[in-house]
């Protein structure tokens, strides 16, 4: 049985969460640093204090559980741990959705049938990552979750339910490639 590390807080209680594999290909099962993205995702899950369920637990239970429930994307495999036990607690205390978001660093631009327009302007823009925590209370609010995208998810919450986007660290991007995962690991390279 594996330890928590010592810069994760303590859980504020019992928490339940899963890794969405659901609708993303094959990548979700590529390695890094010798591990499945899934298992990695899953084991800092258990690192931040949350129980891992998979999909054959009924939404129905997790509802009626009491517990926040917490949604980890295996694209962003190496959301440290602590990240996800802060944006939990976040969650608990606030009674809020919290969501786990980075910063636009690529242009944008407007598309106009097949012209490239004006630039647009990234300081409102983030990209969706991990985790998403839903307090007990919007838990038991939803009948079913909307979907297995984290982006489309979030904006479904945000219809229903108060949402706290917070910055996430440098290693907890989200790949959608291959080359992704190659800038992933380097940047997580263990410190031997």
């Amino acid at each position: 049985m594996a330890t928590r590390s010592s810069d994760v807080p303590p859980a504020l209680g019992p928490a339940l969460g899963a890794v969405v594999d659901e609708g993303r290909g094959s990548l979700p099962y590529a390695l890094i640093h010798g591990e499945a993205l899934v298992a990695t995702a899953v084991w800092a899950l258990g690192e931040a204090g949350v129980t891992p369920v998979d999909a054959t637990v009924a939404w129905e239970r997790v509802r009626t559980s009491g517990e926040p429930f917490v949604l980890h994307d295996p694209l962003c495999p190496m959301t440290p741990p602590a990240f996800i036990a802060e944006c939990l607690a976040r969650a608990v205390e606030a009674d809020a959705v919290v969501v786990g978001v980075r910063e636009v660093t690529d242009t944008v631009k407007v598309l106009d049938g097949d012209r490239v327009g004006e630039t647009v302007d990234r300081s409102g823009l983030a990209v969706v990552c991990s985790p998403i925590v839903l307090p007990p209370a919007v838990v038991a609010a939803v009948e079913a979750l909307p979907g297995p995208h984290f982006a489309p998810m979030v904006a479904a919450l945000e219809e229903r339910f108060p949402v706290e986007r917070v910055p996430a660290p440098p290693e907890a991007r989200r790949v959608a490639s291959e080359d992704d995962l190659v800038l992933l690991a380097a940047l997580t390279e263990p410190v031997r």
